[in-house]
């Protein structure tokens, strides 16, 4: 299992661009990891935020649907959170991180695994009410 979280702070998500391996530099995705044996998926993701950007998150409703990762042996799921004000987000395992609103959501160019993640948060944006399936 994989986890992630769509970030969001006023009206803008988290997006953070690869820095490896090579095939996958400058290709975008939403912060997350696997989850560890013995660990639950929330507790994991929470342990991933800190480790890949130095935040802590609130962790909230799953958005969008499971994604069956290309080589079909993981699944990811992602969460809305938002930051618990202790750490502003850093590229310490990413090359770059930029907050995106809904209109921006197309300038970059989004891992395929991360791009229904996308799909769901433009409704999001639009009603403020995650998406998921």
């Amino acid at each position: 299992m994989i986890v992630g979280a769509a970030i969001v702070r006023d009206g803008s998500v988290l997006a953070c661009a690869r820095a490896e391996p090579p095939e996958l530099a400058g290709r975008w995705e939403f912060p997350g990891g696997k989850v560890e044996p013995g660990e639950g998926e929330t507790e994991a993701l929470l342990r991933e935020i800190d480790e890949e950007l130095g935040a802590g998150i609130v962790v909230g409703d799953r958005i969008g649907p499971e994604v069956v990762l290309p080589h079909g042996k993981a699944v990811l799921r992602i969460w809305l959170a938002t930051l618990d004000g202790s750490r502003e987000p850093q590229a310490l395992e990413h090359a770059e991180l930029r907050w995106l609103t809904a209109a921006e959501l197309d300038s970059v160019d989004w891992l395929p695994a991360d791009a229904p993640i996308v799909e769901a948060l433009r409704g999001y944006f639009l009603t403020g009410q995650p998406v998921s399936s």
